[in-house]
């Protein structure tokens, strides 16, 4: 029997009724890991936050200098997040601060600083993280700083002598490895903090005011590598105290290998600056920035251009021209000036005395408050030392 047209279509709806059930079960089939693709996505989500979570347990410290910011990251390495608030050639006595290194210094785990004025326009925002309850460590303070004896501009002659000369009246003996008397196994005299550190108040500063600021003591404290061996063991104990993921023996074995190496550049500096002459031993520069590095290998700072240990004085007219006859007199060979400040002055005080006589006097630029560019060979803290070490002697003997 034929089928009538009305059956043909019934048939036909029904075949592809069939059909698209099959084609919808396979679809059906295809799609029933999608449930378990969901899961895998949250399972890659919590990795992921547990993963951040993890990166944000790191130490998160900051230092206020270039100087300060590489010996930091050398005890750090990978275990700790760093951040620096000065870039290399950065002078610190004029460094302005923007509002993002004020969040930044609030927002650390712990902040190196130098302390006695050297970060001027630092000051306030530091003192505004410690009263909000920050951990800000100022290291020179702690390193017996030297007194800067700048008196006005009749006072040419300072030559530190201060009675730090003899490494035996600041507490630091070469019997040990490392050229420091210890008075426990890293070198600290613990009084009762913890760190090795004769606190004088919470923050273990040794108030002259009512900041713990002193402007009559010398900021310039790394150009004595004794002390500072003893300020990186105190800085790599205050990381110890903030850190989670490090023990404290692991941070003081980091010190001391750094310190290690240290010595080895002080032994260097010693070595080199012994080829100079007596009489060549006189230091003229830009600012005060030498007193220490005189102190420790006995030259005597004869003047400098800018009156006191900032960059931010100005050059006083009448000192000026008592500098420049000191000059004459004692026949000094170099001026230095710095990598962090103008050479126009040091340019004028060598002009002005090559103008007056036959006296032949270079300046000579230096590496003093902050490293160097790539390339400069300062651009490490023990490379500043080596470098402006080498310049020195090359100019003076």
């Amino acid at each position: 029997m034929r089928s009538t047209p009305t059956s043909a279509l019934r048939s036909r709806s029904i075949a592809l009724a069939a059909a698209l059930g099959l084609v919808l079960a396979a679809c059906g089939a295809d799609a029933e890991p999608e449930p378990d693709t969901a899961a895998d996505a949250d399972v890659d989500a919590d990795t992921d936050v547990e993963e951040a979570g993890d990166e944000g347990e790191r130490t998160h410290i900051v230092a206020t200098t270039s100087i300060l910011g590489d010996i930091v990251g050398q005890l750090a390495g990978d275990d700790a997040d760093v951040s620096v608030i000065m870039p290399p050639g950065a002078d610190p006595h004029g460094f302005e601060p923007s509002a993002q290194d004020g969040a930044t210094l609030r927002e650390a785990d712990l902040v190196v600083a130098n302390g006695l004025m050297l970060e001027e326009n630092l000051v306030s925002v530091l003192d505004a993280v410690e009263e909000e309850g920050g951990n800000v460590f100022q290291l020179a303070d702690q390193l017996d700083p030297i007194d800067f004896d700048w008196d006005g501009p009749d006072d040419h002659g300072h030559g530190h002598d201060d009675g730090h000369g003899d490494e035996d009246e600041h507490g630091h003996d070469d019997d040990d490895g490392h050229g420091h008397d210890d008075e426990d196994e890293h070198g600290h005299d613990d009084d009762g903090d913890g760190h090795g550190h004769d606190d004088g108040d919470d923050h273990g500063h040794d108030d002259q005011d009512d900041h713990g600021h002193s402007h009559a003591e010398d900021p310039h404290i790394w150009f004595d590598p004794i002390r500072m061996a003893d300020g990186i063991e105190l800085i790599a104990a205050e990381i110890a105290a903030v850190d989670t993921t490090l023990d404290e023996d692991e941070w003081m074995a980091r010190a001391d290998a750094y310190v290690e190496e240290l010595m080895e550049v002080h032994e260097e500096m010693e070595a080199r600056f012994a080829t100079i002459p007596d009489a060549n031993r006189q230091l003229v520069t830009n600012h005060d920035a030498l007193g220490y590095l005189a102190v420790r290998y006995d030259f005597e700072v004869l003047g400098t251009v800018i009156p006191g240990s900032s960059t931010q004085a100005d050059a006083d007219p009448r000192g000026f021209s008592e500098l420049i006859a000191t000059v004459e007199e004692a026949d000094v060979p170099a001026v230095f000036a710095e990598n962090t400040d103008s050479t126009v002055l040091a340019e004028q005080l060598a002009s002005e005395v090559i103008g007056r006589g036959d006296l032949d006097i270079e300046v000579v630029r230096i590496y003093t408050d902050a490293l160097g560019e790539e390339g400069s060979g300062a651009e490490t803290y023990l490379g500043l030392l080596e470098t402006t070490s080498e310049l020195i002697t090359d100019a003076l003997g």
